[in-house]
């Protein structure tokens, strides 16, 4: 029996289609590995082609580990010449060999992110660039997207003729191209783009990187930029057999520099190219596939595939609308237990994804709560994030300055100008005079050698002393949105982090609604909330014993990092418009954007092999607020005869209906959520917090028009007293229904 004859029809075609350019569109699950690797193999064994002639490129190291480890097993002897790397490792070898032709010496060093920001800070110093207006890391990035655009230091600079802004980052990149090439060094970008300068530049080089990969293959293609479109290209041109394998429907990372363009213009460029589309999935059932069809094609930006199995029909799609976040939380842990012993099933065969890493909180602290082992993919714990650390120390010194570990992590977050050199000495203080690192702080002033640094640790000494005795007045809400103004934290971030700030922020937002749910446990329970009981409710939940590596565990990761992985049992959690698709993408009216947010709704429901679950939330809780949205336009895009019904269930009696799993009450502590369900507007801790908004300082009533800072123009639907300020429910004409505190909201009538 061949090897090929476990191929089915379309696989076939594929693999035996050897000379000029071909697409073959690969559907979710429809085994393009497969195909791929049996190509190689076709083409030594039936071909006659040498095996250094080939060269097969995809993304990922473990991607390119997994296909030579295939490729090795089918081919045998020989398949060591064959190329399989990645883009990056491919440039790296061509350009150790032939770089000196572009100026450079070939024991050239490869600059990381961290290097390339140092690099940054001493050109911006040197160009005298104003720190507060040209940011390191967004130069940076700026810089790369030029370089992905195949956009010089020269050119970019008259492109930017006239801008103030973008002149300050074209002489930036100039003088940062001018100290990369003095260092011999190249950055991430620059393994490409030196590449397709050398290519362009030496016809000696071109032809032999021609002559040598006769046969090219390029895995995951709606995934490659412009600059690694033309590397492929030049490297084609001559023999033209060139295989590329995608999915337009998968083309998710368009944030990283994707042009789906690529893929859905290939035979445009290659006007005499075979279009194979593999369209059978070997994954999911038909009802999964179904449902995964209907989102998808409404996208109008792709090529037309219709996604089929043999697989069994299956059980129809779970959809489930809870009335909170933390019902959702609690529904997908009970039916993970639930399920779990009823098919025997073990934890790894389950997976949660979600749009946003902030939307693990919940479900992190309902697995702890249920013992559910649980490893957080492609992300950080979310007590583990940095933002949430930061916080957290700030927290713990105010509560206790003994916590030196605490306190060292602060000390210039954000940066203050206390430097290492006055770190070490005012560590050294303290242990010379056996005390604490905070008190040796708070004496300054008698530590040796402490110099013009003695200015700002008395400044952060006294900031520390005045949170400790807001403390004593404010709630743990108040105290720490208070440190988060008087620091500028969150300017701080947005300055460092630039796009990837937005994800943080999310996470400080997330963390403000985990003090709120503590601060209205507390009052349930007519218990004080203090600092140091939220300290401790947090330790018991993000101090988990790890010991060794959990090998069975539920996984959690956000839609982006699900991708190329499949789960018996899927959850997609938090489908609601504002959320998924995100409020941006809503408001702004990008359709690109819209068909984007599609495509990756696709991702999700195509990794679920036997089941899938959709759960959504009425109101959700974000900065410590309710706010209430709409299911999912892409949940109205599922056929509703797919969709079934699931019996709720949980540690109390409540059951779930068509409104979902909102009435079952827990007694457990860190989850009482009973209260907070059924009024969560009622007089509360939080909500006295607000000031002041009488009626009389509100200029508008129900039925009026107003605006709101960041949800736009709505209609005032109800107004309700609530301890000393009003909650205000507003129909927003694109945000939908929020309701929200008045003094917080500053609404403006219009």
């Amino acid at each position: 029996m061949s090897i090929y004859d476990t191929l089915n029809n379309k696989q076939k075609e594929a693999v035996f289609h050897t000379e000029g350019p071909l697409l073959i569109l690969a559907g979710a699950g429809s085994g393009k590995t497969r195909v791929l690797t049996h190509r190689i193999a076709y083409l030594i064994e039936e071909k006659n082609i040498n095996p250094w002639n080939i060269l097969a490129i995809t993304f990922t190291n473990k991607a390119a580990g997994e296909m030579r480890e295939r490729v090795d097993d089918l081919v045998g002897y020989g398949s060591e010449s064959i190329w399989v790397s990645t883009f990056h490792s491919a440039c790296v070898r061509i350009l150790r060999r032939h770089i000196e032709k572009l100026g450079y010496g070939s024991n050239f060093t490869i600059y990381d992110t961290d290097d390339q920001k140092t690099l940054m800070k001493d050109v911006c110093k040197k160009l005298a660039l104003d720190p507060k207006v040209f940011k390191e890391r967004a130069i940076l990035s700026a810089i790369s997207k030029a370089k992905n655009e195949r956009i010089s230091a020269q050119e970019y600079r008259q492109q930017t003729a006239g801008d103030y802004g973008r002149q300050g980052i074209a002489r930036a990149y100039v003088e940062y191209e001018k100290q990369m090439k003095l260092n011999n060094a190249l950055d991430f970008d620059d393994l490409l783009g030196k590449t397709v300068d050398l290519l362009l530049q030496d016809p000696e080089v071109l032809q032999y990187y021609q002559n040598r990969f006769r046969y090219i293959m390029v895995d995951e293609y709606q995934d490659t930029n412009t600059v690694q479109f033309e590397m492929i290209r030049l490297l084609a041109k001559e023999h033209r057999n060139l295989c590329v394998v995608g999915d337009d429907d998968q083309s998710i990372y368009k944030f990283r520099g994707a042009n789906i363009k690529n893929i859905l213009d290939f035979e445009m460029v290659f006007q005499d190219a075979c279009v194979i589309k593999l369209e059978q999935n070997y994954r999911s059932t038909k009802t999964i596939l179904d449902a995964a069809n209907s989102v998808i094609r409404n996208n109008r930006g792709r090529k037309e595939k219709t996604l089929w199995t043999e697989n069994e029909e299956g059980n129809k799609i779970c959809l489930k609308q809870f009335e909170s976040g933390f019902d959702e939380a609690e529904f997908i842990a009970a039916d993970i237990e639930k399920s779990r012993r009823e098919q025997q099933d073990a934890y790894r065969d389950y997976a949660v994804l979600y749009r946003t890493n902030a939307q693990s909180r919940t479900l992190e602290e309902r697995f702890v709560a249920e013992s559910i082992p649980y490893k957080i993919v492609g992300g950080v714990n979310f007590y583990a994030r940095r933002e949430i650390k930061d916080i957290l120390s700030y927290l713990k010194t105010i509560d206790n300055g003994q916590d030196d570990l605490a306190v060292r992590r602060i000390i210039n977050v954000p940066k203050r100008g206390i430097g290492l050199t006055t770190v070490n000495r005012i560590q050294g203080y303290a242990e010379e005079r056996g005390i604490g690192f905070y008190e040796a702080i708070r004496v300054a002033d008698w530590v040796p050698g402490i110099g013009r640094g003695l200015t700002k640790v008395e400044s952060f000494a006294a900031l520390i002393e005045f949170f400790k005795a807001e403390a004593n007045e404010k709630s743990i809400r108040e105290l720490t949105e208070d440190i988060l103004k008087q620091t500028e934290y969150l300017e701080r971030l947005k300055e460092e982090e630039g796009e990837e700030a937005d994800s943080r922020i999310e996470n400080i937002q997330e963390f403000i609604s985990k003090i709120v749910l503590y601060e209205e446990d507390c009052e349930s329970r007519n218990e004080p909330a203090t600092l140091s009981g939220f300290l401790e409710e947090v330790a018991l939940v993000a101090d988990v014993e790890e010991g060794e590596e959990e090998r069975d565990y539920v996984v959690l990761m956000t839609l982006h990092s699900a991708k190329g992985l499949e789960f018996p049992h899927v959850y997609l959690a938090g489908m609601e418009d504002g959320l998924f698709p995100s409020y941006m993408t809503i408001t702004e009216g990008d359709e690109e954007e819209l068909e984007e947010e599609r495509r990756l709704c696709y991702v999700g429901i195509t990794r679920a092999r036997k089941t899938l679950t959709l759960t959504c939330a009425r109101k959700r809780m974000i900065r410590g607020e309710f706010q209430f949205n709409k299911m999912s336009r892409f949940l109205q895009e599922i056929p509703r005869e797919l969709m079934g019904l699931k019996e709720g269930y949980g540690k109390g009696n409540g059951s779930a209906g068509k409104g979902g799993f909102g009435q079952t009450a827990f007694a457990d502590r860190n989850f009482r959520y009973r209260e907070l369900q059924k009024n969560p507007f009622t007089a509360s801790k939080a909500s006295r917090n607000f000031g002041d908004a009488g009626a009389k300082a509100l200029d508008y009533q129900v039925g009026d028009r107003v605006k709101h800072g960041k949800f736009g123009e709505g209609t005032v639907m109800q107004m309700v007293k609530g301890g000393r300020d009003y909650e205000v429910t507003v129909d927003f004409d694109v945000a939908g229904t929020k309701k929200m505190f008045a003094a917080f909201a500053r609404l403006e009538k219009v």
